[in-house]
């Protein structure tokens, strides 16, 4: 088996678990689902980012100890991802042990190799962004981005790491190794941005001002740069199991440049460790073309959705709606849209018709097929070509189309029921239309067992309620699983299964007198 590690961002534990949030972890576990049905043997880490002086300002403004907020905040995104079948192997929290230990051994020996040196910062700094600013940061009035919030003019002595030194090596990285970054054109960026001379880093913060850190193991006065600490969670969580480095850091768009695509790297190199093989970079989720804030009352609330609809159709929606690496608008009118006619009218359409007419005509066991024609020929032929163009897509992170291609064959399913007609083959008292019909039940059952195998990466408890009233059971070989064949024959199918609900209809608002 072919080892396959994956890791998300880990969350920096501030506030409340948002749609972004989720959307990368799902996304993230898609993937990892999608490794193990492939045969790879996968490792899949998230975790907590908990160190910093945001953190440090939030336990004291609620008057407790820091760790008791990061236990309790942590606590909630984990719970959230839990409740979005998220398939991790690893939960780290970077104020575990294990993780500062390593932080520790790696700060010792970069210091040793004279990559960290002690120096005078004059500077602006913000306290939002936790880090250190340059003039090159600010708009073309002078001001400073919004992203910033107050930026403060400091002068410390602080310990730096030797960023630049390294520019040179990073920019023949990146244009040697072409697909580092998923999508491409992130890669342009990140040559872009190393058109400008680095800045050594700095990667201290005096405990005068910050405590809620990993102290520095050549000077007890100092704790670790935030940034500097989060980034190594994703080789400490494996340093004992070998299995860096990682196939990918999945990260959002906002976090790449510099942190992952220029610190991460040139810090492994200093380490004498190989960077990542790739970073798989996604967007954001927009609303009337904003990204979705926390600050202004944007964010979405995921449990919300899940709450009212489920946890597949969420994940469903997320993963169809958005193309891997770009932006995606988020519309509760989209949701629903998806919602109605993808997963109520035409899988949830095509489950009912094949429990309801099993039932009906075939006393709730699934027939065998007998009589295969044209009609079924087709339905077998889109199969093929629907299996076969959606793997490469789904390897390639093409999920939104994968599902699009899927659910056409799902819509080509329905459309061959109602060119079938069982209802009035039933009524038939001709032996070959009885055939036909057997034929009909089988070919509508087997194509249904087909289709969800192909999204169970997506929708597995939706995967595994289908094969439950299908009286099915799936083999270990997921591959072998999408081919067309007889598994459902002789299966007892249940009666009925509601998988998508409609959502209730809004309370009119009573006219006014």
């Amino acid at each position: 088996m072919k080892s396959f590690y994956i890791t998300t961002a880990i969350d920096y534990v501030n506030g409340a678990p948002h749609l972004g949030h989720a959307y990368e972890k799902v996304l993230t576990d898609v993937i990892a689902r999608f490794r193990r049905q492939m045969g790879d043997r996968v490792h899949f880490l998230t975790g907590a980012d908990e160190h910093g002086q945001k953190v440090q300002a939030s336990a004291r403004q609620r008057g407790i100890p820091a760790q008791r907020y990061v236990d309790e905040t942590s606590a909630e995104f984990r719970a959230l991802y839990d409740r979005l079948n998220v398939s991790y192997d690893d939960f780290i929290r970077t104020t575990e042990p294990r993780h500062k230990q390593v932080v520790q051994v790696l700060l010792q020996q970069l210091f040793d190799a004279g990559e960290i040196y002690q120096a005078e910062y004059r500077g602006f700094y913000s306290t939002r962004q936790e880090q250190f600013l340059q003039e090159k940061d600010r708009l073309p009035d002078g001001a400073w981005p919004e992203l910033f919030g107050e930026v403060t003019e400091i002068v410390e002595t602080n310990y730096f790491f030797r960023l630049k030194k390294h520019q040179a090596w990073l920019v023949d990285f990146l244009t040697q190794n072409e697909d580092f970054i998923f999508p491409r054109f992130r890669q342009k960026q990140v040559l872009e941005f190393l058109k400008d001379p680095l800045n050594d880093l700095c990667i201290s913060r005096p405990r005068e001002r910050l405590e809620w850190g990993i102290e520095l193991p050549f000077d007890k006065n100092y704790v670790t740069y935030v940034w500097f600490d989060a980034l190594l969670n994703y080789y400490s969580a494996v340093v004992d199991k070998g299995l860096w480095p990682a196939d990918y850091n999945l990260i959002g768009k906002d976090i790449l440049v510099p942190p992952h695509a220029v610190y991460w790297p040139i810090m492994l190199k200093a380490c004498g460790l190989p960077p990542p093989k790739h970073l798989l970079v996604h967007g954001w989720w927009l609303q009337s073309g904003a990204k979705m804030s926390k600050s202004t009352g944007g964010a979405v609330n995921p449990l919300d959705l899940v709450t009212e609809f489920g946890v597949d159709a969420f994940r469903y929606f997320v993963m169809r709606e958005m193309n891997v690496g770009q932006d995606s608008e988020f519309t509760r009118e989209q949701f629903l849209v998806r919602y109605n006619s993808e997963l109520a009218n035409n899988l949830g359409n095509l489950v009912n018709r094949t429990l309801n007419m099993t039932t009906r005509f075939a006393a709730g066991v699934l027939p065998a097929a007998e009589v295969i024609e044209d009609a079924e020929r087709e339905v077998q032929a889109l199969w093929t070509r629907t299996r076969d163009e959606v793997i490469p897509l789904c390897e390639g992170f093409q999920f939104h189309t994968a599902l699009e291609r899927t659910m056409a064959f799902v819509n080509a399913t329905n459309a061959y029921i109602e060119k079938r007609a069982p209802w009035k083959l039933g009524k038939s008292v001709d032996p070959k239309d009885a055939a036909l019909l057997r034929t009909s039940l089988a070919t509508m059952a087997e194509a249904l067992r087909l289709a969800v195998a192909l999204m169970q990466h997506v929708v597995p408890a939706t995967t595994a309620k289908i094969n439950s009233v299908l009286g099915y059971t799936p083999g270990a070989d997921w591959r072998a699983e999408l081919e067309w064949g007889s598994k459902l024959t002789g299966a007892k199918v249940d009666e009925a299964l509601v998988l998508f609900p409609r959502p209730a209809p809004p309370p009119k608002t009573p006219a006014k007198a």
